[in-house]
């Protein structure tokens, strides 16, 4: 993504800079609000126009004298996509008219080196389309009349500014050629399907040949040090910190080389109690819901945790939904620094107090860290990767079968109305999660307990750390197995007894 030419998008406050976004990248990245300073963070996403690809940037409203810590650190993030991009497109609002905000947002730019388009926003009809020659005074000839809620001139726009972008690189062609061969082979792949032409492996099997990069989304209540962490393990100020809770609102992506390929780090704004949510402004419900898309969509969430104030049940809530969206989990205890009176056997009670107090999270790796030091920040990311792993690994049929006869030796499904269930064999179903299928005589009397106990052996033999992994149950005969000898146990006997 580094090799992609970038476009930054920027403009005083509420002229509708977070709409062109969303225009341009065709979804609904950027939280959206009528209110002068939502958008804080600088938030990129991919967009591609005329066959080109670049990165789209969103970022807060250009002022020259913010009133706090925080529109200082907008200023701040808002100057670094100036200086790093391409293309700039400067937003002003064609129904106000030029304002004095404009003619210092246009100060400013006029040091770019990059050039500038000026998008005279909010031209929904012909008469707003006149109202903004105005903003030709500003002195730059491309000035462009649009709108970006209804994308009236928006594609004219764009074709401009796409020409004026840098010549296409080699590692962007060669990115380029490579897309397209994916799509043919994957072309290839659905009209083997539709004629009837079975894959050797079930159909994930391309998905995991391509897994893509890493994506780990850094989650938790507000003001643990989320953004703090992300600026530690970036290595510079990508996202604005303030002490303030709920300085984060939007989800910010950030690629970083890792080992041999890449990781995509997200920044989430601070998942606050459903009350809260529910009574408070919109930007927090908005926040909310871009939170839990975030973690809807990565692989790893890191659940960061205030080590002064311990976990609570809001964290807790928070684990709960990552678990039940069957993604990866590390837990960081963040503010490790502040603990006071620590011994070297710190870390193992609070540990200790961690899996009572949330049992269900025992497969989850903790790491304590302090974000504002560094110390052990590395070691979250290499947990994730990790768990990343895990969550793609497989078992193979047989040594999964050895496992449940084991099992089943062991400790025999308890009985329901004097009759025992029996389990007969047992495969994996797919990855990311791991998902296991058990056959048995009668699915329905399989009790969770004994589920439990069969995650555990799973567990114990095969690891599986970090990654929640699903166990479903079914009749025998409701599907057959795809490969001879599934039905068979460890030795070539049927698994947990004799045959009905």
């Amino acid at each position: 993504m580094a090799t992609l030419p970038v476009i930054a998008i920027v403009g005083r406050p509420n002229v509708g800079k977070s709409t062109l976004f969303n225009r341009l990248v065709g979804a609904r990245t950027a939280i959206v609000e009528d209110q002068a300073r939502t958008t804080r963070d600088r938030i990129y996403a991919d967009a591609e126009w005329n066959g080109r690809r670049f990165l789209v940037v969103d970022t807060g409203g250009l002022e020259i004298e913010p009133g706090d810590s925080i529109e200082t650190g907008v200023q701040e993030q808002a100057r670094i996509a100036i200086a790093e991009a391409d293309a700039i497109v400067f937003v002003v609002d064609a129904a106000a008219g030029l304002t004095p905000a404009d003619e210092e947002a246009a100060g400013v730019l006029r040091s770019a080196s990059a050039p500038v388009f000026v998008a005279a926003n909010k031209a929904d009809n012909a008469r707003r389309e006149l109202d903004a020659a105005e903003f030709w005074s500003l002195g730059w000839s491309e000035t462009w009349a649009i709108s970006a809620l209804h994308g009236r001139g928006v594609a004219d726009m764009l074709d401009a500014i796409v020409a004026a972008l840098p010549p296409e690189s080699a590692d962007e062609a060669a990115r380029r050629a490579r897309t397209a061969a994916e799509e043919r082979e994957a072309a290839l792949i659905a009209d083997e399907l539709a004629a009837g032409v079975e894959p050797d492996e079930p159909a994930a099997w391309v998905d995991e040949a391509q897994p893509g990069p890493v994506t780990i989304a850094l989650v938790g209540r507000p003001n643990v040090g989320k953004s703090s962490l992300l600026n530690t393990l970036v290595g510079h100020q990508r996202a604005i910190v303030s002490p303030i809770p709920g300085t984060t609102r939007d989800a910010i992506d950030t690629r970083l080389g890792y080992g041999q390929g890449e990781v995509v780090l997200v920044d989430t704004a601070g998942i606050r109690r459903r009350g809260k949510v529910a009574s408070g402004p919109a930007e927090d419900r908005w926040s909310t819901l871009r939170a839990l898309k975030a973690i809807d969509r990565a692989d790893v969430a890191v659940l960061v945790i205030d080590a002064v104030e311990g976990l609570t049940a809001q964290d807790a809530h928070v684990a709960g939904y990552a678990v039940e969206a069957g993604k990866g989990i590390v837990l960081a205890i963040n503010k490790w620094d502040l603990v006071e009176g620590k011994t070297d056997r710190s870390f193992d009670r609070y540990v200790g107090w961690i899996r009572r107090e949330v049992p269900f999270l025992d497969f989850a790796p903790v790491v304590s860290l302090s974000a504002k030091t560094g110390q052990r920040a590395d070691r979250v990311l290499e947990l994730a990767v990790d768990v990343w792993g895990e969550r793609r690994r497989r078992i193979p049929t047989g040594e999964l079968n050895r496992i449940l006869a084991d099992a089943v030796a062991r400790q025999p499904p308890p009985a329901v109305r004097t009759r025992r269930p029996r389990l007969y064999f047992a495969t994996q179903a797919g990855v990311a999660p791991p998902t296991f299928v058990f056959f048995a005589n009668d699915a329905s009397a399989i009790h969770f307990s004994y589920r439990r106990y069969l995650e555990n052996r799973i567990r114990d033999a095969a690891g599986f750390m970090g990654t929640p992994i699903r166990l479903v149950f079914r009749n025998r005969g409701a599907e057959r197995p795809r490969r001879g000898g599934a039905r068979r146990g460890a030795g070539g006997s049927r698994v947990g007894g004799r045959r009905d």
